[in-house]
């Protein structure tokens, strides 16, 4: 897929403020620090569309971008952040919560795991939410450039016996980059590939 145009629309703290429309939407999460703004821009090749910082879970918005006029590209905050508030986690939970329960357009949940840590309680815990929810998600890696390439099969290795103690399917996978755009083309593909689905059953 070619990303010719990439848009910001809006940003809420509700769903049910965000926009109405019939086009798919691939939001992407994972605990702050992950390095989801820095995909969201190698994804697009756009070198500011999501806001970078060097404090960690400054995304305290839903954030709609418009990718090619035809779907849509969601930046959801972080979860799991130990450094906020209480009040502000309770809000930021029901926040993406909201979203993720709620939003009909969500075709797509990206779930955003850092490769060079071993499997997390917290985001195994979401995973766990997202099945029980039945809630369609993949997984990312992050920041695979980080370690080496057996340290990184070592920790993905963790995480897939991780999920097969209560998972009999795993979801896809992808091993991604920032810096070296690795994953960069999978990602893409699999978006096209759904998005082409989607517009198949539109048709019948």
């Amino acid at each position: 897929m070619d990303i010719k145009s990439a848009e910001f629309i809006i940003s809420n703290s509700e769903v049910y403020k965000c926009p109405k429309h019939n086009l798919p939407e691939y939001a992407f999460i994972g605990r702050s620090n992950v390095g989801k703004s820095s995909l969201i821009n190698m994804l697009t090749e756009r070198k500011d569309l999501a806001k970078t910082s060097s404090k960690p879970g400054k995304t305290l918005l839903i954030n709609h971008f418009l990718i090619n006029k035809n779907w849509f590209l969601v930046d959801l905050p972080g979860y799991g952040y130990a450094k906020v508030s209480k009040s502000d986690l309770v809000k930021l939970d029901k926040i993406i919560k909201g979203y993720v329960m709620n939003r009909d357009s969500l075709t797509n949940l990206f779930v955003l795991v850092d490769a060079r840590l071993e499997p997390q309680a917290i985001d195994l815990e979401f995973f766990e939410f997202l099945g029980v929810n039945g809630v369609p998600f993949s997984i990312i890696f992050t920041k695979a450039d980080k370690l080496s390439n057996a340290k990184l099969h070592a920790n993905v290795t963790a995480y897939r016996e991780k999920l097969f103690e209560q998972w009999e399917e795993l979801p896809p996978i992808f091993i991604s980059s920032a810096e070296t755009k690795m994953g960069r083309e999978d990602i893409l593909n699999y978006i096209e590939s759904i998005n082409e689905s989607v517009s198949a059953k539109g048709d019948e």
